[in-house]
């Protein structure tokens, strides 16, 4: 047996949270089963359980969804609760759009529009903190759909600032990581989040359908080397420091 076949074998799972039925990991699951992680798809929305510890995973992605981290259903309550888990474990954890609103709400943060409403849904720029440039390169542009922003936490440490929203990456400790923008999509599921998300096509700042698929032929290669080291970071660097 290969030491590479060893690794992909000893690896502990990635718990994956979803927020709808037809959602996927994208290329964050596909980028994170090459790196040798089996993936433990949960689905809280749907009354599926998450762990009361996660000494038995690698760490956990909390994606985004339609809704909001201030909605008041109870499953958007018991995942903001539930977030105590990799942060007192010290576990790696990334919050991407709505797992990192939740993560901020957690923190004792808030989640909130622009005050003239405007939008981030489709390509915008993203400009990385002196913080940010000491880990990485970064990309110049990040695919977005959302209608809210988070604050920065206390303690958090900014990674990079947009125009309208100006919290877009940080870091909080050593191992808890939230993105306000989308790396993981698919050529699929931008086709299919244009489609089926058209209608906020009107809203305040949003881009027209065309823009985000002309965008993707221009932007997405930066974008997605730059996921790969990301999740390098996020997952592999804890590992290799241990």
């Amino acid at each position: 047996m290969s030491a590479d076949t060893r690794n992909r074998t000893t690896k502990q799972p990635i718990l994956i949270v979803l927020h709808q039925e037809s959602s996927s990991a994208g290329r964050i699951g596909q980028m994170l089963s090459e790196k040798g992680y089996p993936l433990d798809v949960r689905r809280p929305v749907l009354g599926q359980s998450l762990p009361v510890s996660l000494k038995d995973h690698a760490g956990a992605v909390v994606f985004g969804g339609p809704m909001s981290a201030n909605d008041p259903d109870d499953f958007v309550k018991r995942e903001i609760d539930w977030l105590d888990i990799p942060l007192k474990e010290d576990k790696p954890f990334l919050g991407i759009c709505l797992g990192a609103q939740m993560l901020v709400r957690h923190l004792g943060g808030k989640v909130e529009a622009d005050r003239d409403q405007r939008t981030e849904i489709g390509w915008y720029p993203i400009h990385p903190t002196e913080h940010g440039r000491l880990l990485m390169h970064w990309p110049r542009m990040v695919y977005h759909f959302h209608r809210e922003g988070f604050s920065l936490p206390h303690g958090a440490k900014l990674l990079a600032s947009g125009d309208i929203y100006p919290n877009q990456a940080f870091r909080y400790g050593a191992n808890a990581w939230a993105l306000q923008f989308h790396a993981e999509l698919t050529r699929a599921m931008m086709h299919r989040w244009v489609v089926h998300g058209a209608h906020r096509f009107v809203l305040p700042n949003a881009q027209q359908g065309r823009e985000h698929l002309e965008g993707r032929m221009i932007f997405d290669a930066p974008l997605r080397a730059w996921l790969w080291d990301f999740l390098d970071l996020v997952f592999e660097a804890p590992q290799r420091a241990s």
